[in-house]
């Protein structure tokens, strides 16, 4: 009987060796991989804001626009400035002019007609001259550089998503005032998600980075979703004896909500 006992034991023993060992399992939180406050880079009256809460918009899309009627009118005349060669043309002109007149008179003074006096006078035209058509060509130069600074400012009161998301607030509407410290809209990137974890330091040397690890949304959520480590905090938190890992959770087809209590599991990791 005792020998039953002890062989029935060992096939125990075996079986139990034989398991693989278990995962572990952590509370965790999915959140939005980016939150931004867009905002105006320059104040001033909104004409427009052209998204709603829960609007899903893209990178580059208009969100706002600020009243622009007064830049648009110094586009204009900056246009007008920059496509003028009136200056030009006549500073040109009086430069050939110089320059014929100091060839006659050059002519001139080598047969001994005229004085070098007029010589030095015609030169001194023609300097003036070239000194004058680099001046307006310099005023052009400046021009075309302001139209291209009025149509930057006029570009900056379009206020376009830096990121792909969803509008999780809206903070203005039309008519009102905005300056740069005011957020106009929140957008929260969804794809892909972060899941932040907080484990027990035992854990450190378990985990690498690009690691595969399973993750359960709590109910009403259903499913089991694959992520891989993205982060892992190499501060410890003395007080609670934790350090932080962050997950990557690809959401292409925005299924999964942030915001919401889960589980991590990180398979196999108890036998290490």
């Amino acid at each position: 009987m005792m020998s039953l006992l002890r062989s029935s034991a060992l096939t125990g023993c075996l079986v139990v060796a034989a398991l693989p060992a278990a995962a572990q399992s952590f509370d965790c939180v999915i959140t939005p991989a980016v939150t931004v406050n867009v905002s105006a880079p320059v104040g001033g009256l909104l004409s427009e804001v052209n998204v709603r809460r829960g609007d899903l918009v893209e990178k580059g899309q208009v969100i706002a626009r600020l009243d622009t009627d007064i830049e648009e009118t110094t586009v204009a005349l900056m246009q007008e400035r920059a496509a003028s060669q009136s200056e030009l043309d006549v500073q040109r002109a009086r430069l050939a002019l110089a320059e014929s007149r100091m060839k006659r008179v050059t002519t001139l003074v080598e047969r001994k007609i005229t004085t070098a006096e007029e010589l030095e006078e015609a030169e001194a035209s023609v300097d003036v001259a070239t000194g004058e058509l680099a001046m307006a060509e310099m005023r052009n130069r400046i021009a075309t550089l302001e139209l291209r600074r009025a149509t930057e400012i006029v570009k900056q009161r379009t206020i376009t998503s830096p990121i792909n998301g969803v509008v999780q607030s809206r903070a203005l509407f039309e008519g009102e005032y905005t300056d740069q410290d005011a957020e106009i809209v929140t957008i929260a990137q969804l794809d892909p998600l972060h899941v932040e974890a907080f484990l027990p330091v035992e854990m450190f040397t378990k985990l690498s980075l690009d690691m595969p690890v399973q993750i359960t949304p709590r109910a009403p959520l259903e499913g089991t979703f694959e992520g891989r480590i993205q982060v892992i905090d190499r501060i410890f938190d003395a007080a609670s004896g934790t350090f932080g890992v962050q997950v990557v959770l690809p959401n292409a087809d925005l299924g999964l909500p942030a915001g919401h209590r889960c589980e991590v599991t990180f398979p196999n990791t108890a036998q290490n």
